[in-house]
C-alpha cells in the first residue's frame, strides 16, 4: 500500500499566496488602528477641545484624582478651558494663562465661553448687530471680556454678555478675536 505524495507548492507561489493574504489583512489593521485611535480618550471625544467651568469653587489638582494637591481654585462658572488630555473621569485643561491642571468631569460643562483678545491690553472689539464685516457696530467689547457663544461658522461668533451694570447685549465677533474657540471651528 502507497500513501498519497503530500502536495507541495513551489516556493514562489508561496511566497505570492503569503504576500496575496497579507494584502488581503491589511486594511483590517489600519481600520482597527483608526477606530482604536478615535476611540482612546475615555469621554470618545476629540483633543484639544473648549469646554466652561460648571460650578465654582472648583479645584485644580495637580493630577487626575482627589489624593493629588490642589494647584489653584477656580472662584467663577461659566470661564472657558480647554481639555487637553483624559484619564478616566478626569479631564486635564489648560486655562488662559497656560496654567494646566485635573478637575472632574462633572465640574465642566459642554458651554462655550470664550475671553476678547486676552493677548492684547487695552484693545477694543466691535460687537456687529449682524455677521457681516460691515454691519453696524453695537459696543466696543474690551480684552479681556468674558462671552458665551451661541454658534460659530468658521470666521464669525454670534455671542452675549453683560456689561458691569447687569445690562445684556449680543451680536457678532470675529472668531479670530476670541480665546474659548478654534480658527474655523464650526459649531451651532
Amino acid at each position: 500500500m502507497t500513501t498519497p505524495a503530500p502536495m507541495s507548492l513551489p516556493l514562489r507561489s508561496l511566497k505570492k499566496l503569503l504576500i496575496a493574504g497579507l494584502c488581503a489583512l491589511l486594511p483590517l489593521f489600519f481600520v482597527d488602528v483608526a477606530v482604536a485611535q478615535s476611540n482612546a480618550n475615555p469621554s470618545g471625544l476629540p483633543l484639544p477641545r473648549f469646554a466652561s467651568t460648571r460650578a465654582q469653587p472648583i479645584n485644580v489638582r495637580v493630577g487626575p484624582g482627589t489624593r493629588y494637591d490642589i494647584s489653584w481654585v477656580f472662584v467663577k462658572a461659566g470661564l472657558p478651558v480647554e481639555i487637553i488630555q483624559e484619564f478616566d473621569t478626569w479631564r486635564k485643561i489648560r486655562d488662559l494663562d497656560g496654567q494646566e491642571g485635573w478637575v472632574h468631569q462633572n465640574l465642566l460643562v459642554g458651554n462655550r465661553a470664550a475671553y476678547i483678545t486676552p493677548w492684547v491690553a487695552d484693545n477694543k472689539v466691535a460687537l456687529r448687530a449682524g455677521p457681516e464685516a460691515d454691519a453696524g457696530v453695537r459696543a466696543w467689547l474690551t480684552s479681556r471680556l468674558l462671552v458665551q457663544i451661541e454658534e460659530c461658522d468658521g470666521a464669525v461668533c454670534e455671542v452675549s454678555a453683560r456689561d458691569e451694570g447687569g445690562r445684556a447685549f449680543s451680536g457678532y465677533v470675529g472668531q479670530s478675536d476670541l480665546w474659548g474657540v478654534y480658527p474655523d471651528e464650526q459649531f451651532n
